[in-house]
């Protein structure tokens, strides 16, 4: 397993898990402990290998994979699945195409269902009442307080940090090749992405990190000049960006420094 693609550090935590889960490892950082929030860190874990049970691509006999090879009609589905695709829809106009439930023309939402995993784990830790955690979801971040500091790592220089950001409520999401090489495809064309080893997009507030998780993957597959100049346009998101080559400075959008950390 390789190191995500970001990740979040900040004073010792007094509660940390890691779990490996959908392919990647899911970290938790917990400041604010107490039997609830245990709990629900319990019950976040769970849903994790619920999610990966639903929609994992590689599991045949999941849901998805059902539905991908005609064995399972999607109205008869779980109705979580009608739930990812619709939102999946959404991310596709935002992008003008760029993003697709279908890479290489078969059904696989995992471009939205990770970032979900992680808003989904957070909301269990708040509703139990935590005000100051991070999840992590293979370079998928929602932290909710703060502040924390999060590095993101260079796939060309490993163990390394390409840059630090810190805030607080911070939404990360990192798309690139440190984890399973370049397996981002155009949706246009069915090739492989062209152009970045990584790109990370970032925010503030809670509950967007499907949203900007999906939005990275889609402006990754639009290559540096044209994912740049999509992200400079989106309210409150700001992008690094690190191009193939390894020499080529990194780029970003201009009001990206603000997260610096």
């Amino acid at each position: 397993m390789t190191a995500p693609a970001a990740h979040a550090a900040s004073s010792p935590p007094a509660l940390t898990h890691a779990e490996h889960v959908m392919g990647t490892v899911f970290s938790f950082a917990v400041r604010d402990p107490a039997p609830a929030v245990e709990a629900a860190l319990g019950a976040a874990v769970a849903r994790l290998h619920a999610i990966d049970a639903l929609f994992s691509p590689y599991r045949p006999e999941s849901e998805v994979s059902r539905v991908a090879d005609g064995l399972l009609a999607p109205a008869d589905a779980d109705p979580q699945l009608t739930e990812v695709l619709e939102r999946c829809r959404e991310v596709a106009q935002q992008t003008e195409g760029w993003f697709t439930a279908h890479p290489g023309g078969r059904l696989d939402p995992s471009g939205w269902v990770k970032g979900w995993a992680v808003e989904q784990a957070c909301e269990l830790l708040c509703r139990a009442g935590s005000t100051d955690h991070c999840v992590n979801g293979g370079g998928d971040i929602q932290s909710v307080g703060g502040p924390w500091r999060v590095g993101v790592a260079d796939p060309a220089r490993p163990g390394a940090l390409a840059t630090v950001l810190a805030g607080r409520d911070l939404v990360v999401a990192t798309s690139g090749v440190a984890e399973r090489g370049a397996h981002i495809l155009d949706p246009h064309t069915g090739a492989p992405a062209r152009g970045l080893r990584s790109l990370t997009l970032v925010g503030t507030g809670r509950g967007r990190i499907a949203r900007v998780d999906a939005w990275a993957t889609a402006a990754f597959a639009m290559g540096p000049e044209l994912g740049l100049a999509w992200a400079e346009r989106q309210p409150d998101l700001e992008a690094f960006a690190l191009l193939t080559d390894p020499a080529a400075p990194p780029r970003c959008t201009s009001g990206f420094l603000r997260h610096a950390g």
